[in-house]
């Protein structure tokens, strides 16, 4: 929400600082996110007169212009692309060195087409003070030349740009701001009574509404013999001033009232209105030209107004072309109305609007104004326009429902924690538009139509502490009690955090993606390979929106991977090949609230860097399938898996592809997670280059560990003693798994071997058919005293006579 300072003390008589009021605004819940002072942006900018303007010899589309910029010096030259650029203009004129804020540049002299061009004349969206860049400004013939131009124009009047939360409908124009203002002590409240103008005439047009919960009160005047053409000067200068573009004075009216009453209105050109109008749902396939330019297509879920001929408005959003005023206008037709909060909401969406009408609508407007509103609009197209008025047509209701709230005075203290003396509290109540009634304990509290945020008691507690202030609510501790902390986190919130931590450890970068995917994909990455092809048939209809925002993202991911891979392809495309990428978060495989698991993802592409992983018997420097196997074993150790029992089986899911991929299991019916190279089905139904690795663990699927005392021990046990490391190499039958050679070593002597690892695997030349030699790494760390020769010796030899009896492996001579 915009608005200057010259418009609020139409509405608020003050004196205080820029500063203060920007400080009270943050304080009683408006945040100001920005003040802009144009005047200071554009101080270089002077007016200029176009002496000549004379064909470039060497271009088609440029001039030659000599400007008198007012110094009493010699002309400058300045070659103008500009259509309008002609003799005796008077515009803005830049110097080399002035920066352009619409162009984010710093002007230079220059040479164009063989033509030195000493600065520049400036369109109004060069200067930011308006969208219009189709030429130069022209300003009037009596502009002083040589004088600064924001401040000719008004623009030395700062404007506040304030973040409105939803709830706040009643501050989408300067009036309410101004009230709220005013009940923060900031200056008094300007709110004159608006006296109804008198109709000369029946209003010739009739309305029907055939849905009242759609439209529950709708009013309509016609304003004969009026006289369409510019604004004056200081409706322009005031909506020029937050960024609108005055177009003509009907139209200029309607953006006035929004900004300034939160009131959108509609100007209808009477003579292109066929017949009376009704309020009603569109039809299937029915279309509109909108004010936009853009025809949509329109369906049962629309509410429309329309005309003998059809569709005339999109109701609360956004006019038709073919009805809208123009210069040529005489007869207007004015409406006030109030819309379904919901619908113009998915309307807006459905169609991709984003209006000024459309974002007030959708918070909710103040019924009770919709005449007053009305009124007041009335008014100001007599006086800018001229006309007779005729009376008023309204149909369905002018006010909103009556809420009146008992409210205990002592919810204040309660709630807050501050103690408010009865006379404030009515005080507060009474400047914000609420009636108190009753002495207490407990008073009766009339809400203002305005305010249909607010319901209960503690929304009018709100109201007050947000008055007497926020910072003079005390810090109070909370009771600590005699009992232990208990725990903040819940464990799947511990393994969301550990999870995070090891993979940033491992040298990932975290992403967050979307929670919604394509039907495609959504198909595909379905977390049950058993029903997968079902699902592929069929799909998840319990995970389809009903509304999505956009056709890409039909449906809730079952996995979090798609978003992942599209986000590394984005990087790729970019020119960021190596990387590797990873997300914690919901993933969604049904309807039930039981069907919203926690998983940890993680994808790697081109040379990523492979952390604590020592030699490698791949030999290989880009990711693979066993670097997402490595990532995948992180995460589950740092969320508490039991690493002992974890069994990788060969394979996974459809995505994956299913002979460089694994799944990891405590058992056949509970499986944690896979890991593997995706499937290039995947990646091409996802426009991703590969080869590209990635792993899934659910986290929710991490069985708890078993509570059961133990002894205490120190956190860190550090053995003082050098630890010994023996490397050997087994010629085993080509379907031996290095796991189960991994896991006969580390059983010899749980206490004392700490690691093991495979470091070569090698078929061909030396090794007989059907044979391999798999080579592991073997860790002893001793922790009482140093181990001698013949103790290594001793391990080695049950090392190797354990892994010979489980899998009939012969080390390799």
């Amino acid at each position: 929400m915009k608005f200057t300072l010259t418009w609020l003390k139409q509405h608020l008589d003050t004196d205080e600082p820029i500063e203060k009021l920007a400080d009270k605004l943050t304080m009683i819940g408006l945040e100001v996110e920005n003040i802009e002072d144009k005047a200071k942006a554009l101080a270089p900018f002077i007016i200029a007169r176009v002496i000549s303007a004379e064909q470039h010899p060497n271009a088609d589309r440029l001039r030659v212009c000599m400007v008198d910029t007012g110094d009493g010096g010699a002309p400058v030259q300045v070659v103008c692309g500009a259509p309008n650029a002609r003799t005796d203009l008077v515009s803005v004129f830049s110097a080399p060195g002035t920066y352009i804020p619409g162009k984010d540049i710093t002007l230079g002299v220059g040479t164009i087409r063989g033509v030195e061009s000493r600065g520049m004349l400036c369109s109004a969206a060069e200067l930011q003070i308006s969208e219009d860049h189709d030429g130069i400004m022209e300003l009037p013939a009596d502009a002083p030349i040589g004088a600064a131009y924001a401040p000719w124009a008004g623009l030395g009047d700062p404007m506040f740009e304030i973040n409105l939360t939803p709830n706040r409908q009643d501050c989408t124009g300067v009036h309410g701001i101004a009230r709220d203002l005013a009940a923060a002590d900031m200056g008094k409240f300007k709110d004159p009574a608006i006296k109804p103008v008198k109709g000369e005439f029946p209003c010739p047009v009739k309305v029907a509404v055939e849905d009242a919960s759609l439209c529950p009160g709708f009013a309509l005047r016609l304003v004969r013999g009026v006289k369409n053409g510019p604004s004056p000067e200081w409706l322009s200068r005031r909506l020029t001033s937050i960024g609108l573009r005055p177009i003509n004075a009907l139209v200029d009216i309607t953006n006035f009232m929004t900004y300034d009453r939160a009131r959108p209105l509609h100007v209808f050109d009477a003579a292109k209105v066929k017949g009376n109008l009704t309020v009603r749902r569109a039809k299937e396939g029915e279309t509109l030209l909108a004010l936009d330019g853009r025809t949509y297509t329109l369906d049962s879920g629309v509410c429309v107004i329309a005309d003998e001929h059809g569709v005339e408005s999109l109701a609360g959003i956004m006019g038709g072309e073919a009805s809208g005023c123009s210069e040529e206008t005489t007869d207007v037709l004015i409406e006030s109305a109030l819309w379904n909060e919901i619908n113009i909401a998915q309307t807006g969406r459905k169609l991709g609007i984003n209006s000024d009408a459309r974002y007030r609508f959708e918070r909710g407007v103040d019924p009770a104004f919709m005449v007053p509103g009305l009124e007041m609009a009335t008014k100001l197209v007599m006086e800018l326009c001229g006309g007779t008025p005729s009376a008023n047509v309204v149909v369905g209701k002018t006010f909103g429902d009556d809420r009146v709230i008992d409210f205990p005075l002592t919810e204040v203290k309660r709630l807050a924690g501050i103690d408010v003396p009865l006379p404030q509290i009515k005080l507060i109540l009474g400047h914000l538009g609420f009636m108190m009634a009753g002495p207490g304990p407990v008073v009766k509290v009339a809400v203002p139509s305005w305010r249909s945020d607010v319901h209960g008691k503690a929304d009018i507690v709100e109201e007050i502490v947000r008055m007497v202030g926020v910072d003079k609510v005390p810090m109070t501790p909370f009771e600590r009690g005699e009992a232990a902390r208990k725990p903040i986190l819940n464990a799947i919130q511990l393994r969301t955090r550990r999870a995070k931590r090891a993979l940033a450890a491992r040298g990932m970068v975290e992403a967050v993606t979307w929670s919604f995917i394509s039907k495609p994909a959504a198909e595909l990455f379905d977390r049950d390979p058993p029903v997968q092809a079902q699902a592929n048939r069929l799909g998840h209809p319990e995970l389809s929106l009903a509304n999505p925002i956009a056709a890409d993202m039909s449906d809730m991911r079952p996995s979090l991977l798609p978003g992942l891979i599209l986000a590394a392809q984005a990087n790729i495309d970019r020119g960021f090949p190596d990387l590797a990428l990873f997300e914690v978060g919901q993933i969604f495989v049904g309807d039930a609230p039981e069907d919203e698991l926690i998983a940890a993802s993680g994808i790697r592409h081109g040379f990523a860097s492979r952390q604590g992983m020592g030699r490698h018997w791949s030999g290989s420097s880009t990711a693979d399938a066993l670097d997402a196997k490595a990532d995948a074993f992180a995460v589950l150790s740092a969320a508490g898996a039991p690493t002992q029992a974890l069994q990788v089986v060969p394979g996974g899911p459809d995505w994956l592809h299913p002979g460089r991929s694994g799944t990891i299991q405590i058992g056949p019916q509970n499986v944690l997670g896979y890991f593997g190279e995706l499937h290039p089905r995947a990646l091409e139904l996802l426009r991703a280059d590969g080869p590209m690795i990635a792993f899934e663990v659910i986290l929710d699927r991490i069985p708890a560990a078993k509570q059961r005392p133990t002894r205490a021990r120190p956190v860190l046990e550090l053995s003082p003693f050098q630890p010994v490391s023996r490397d050997f190499a087994f010629i085993v039958d080509r379907g031996v798994r290095a796991g189960d050679i991994v896991r006969a070593a580390q059983g010899v002597d749980k206490k004392l071997i700490t690691e093991v690892g495979v470091f070569d695997v090698y078929e061909g030349k030396g090794i007989e058919d059907g044979k391999k030699s798999i080579a592991i790494a073997v860790t002893m760390q001793p922790r009482e005293k140093t181990l001698t020769d013949q103790e290594i010796d001793a391990v080695a030899a049950k090392i190797v006579a354990e892994v010979s009896r489980k899998t009939g492996g012969v080390l390799r001579g």
